[in-house]
């Protein structure tokens, strides 16, 4: 399943639980979850939280920058 973040530009940590949730239980079924085109803030918040490290959760493009 593809989540497309590209529109989204505020995130808190409820999302964050919320996409981990889903990705849990597409996990159960074999099924993985694609995190795409997240802007750069909600990247930094997806990978502060370690949601692109969990199973069956991928996140495409760069890494976030740290100024």
């Amino acid at each position: 399943m593809t989540v497309d973040l590209s529109e989204l530009v505020f995130a808190d940590t409820s999302l964050m639980l919320d996409l981990a949730m889903l990705a849990r239980r597409l996990r159960t079924q074999g099924l993985a979850i694609l995190l795409r085109g997240a802007q750069p803030q909600i990247r930094m918040l997806i990978e502060l939280v370690g949601l692109h490290r969990l199973p069956g959760v991928s996140l495409e493009g760069p890494a976030a920058v740290v100024a």
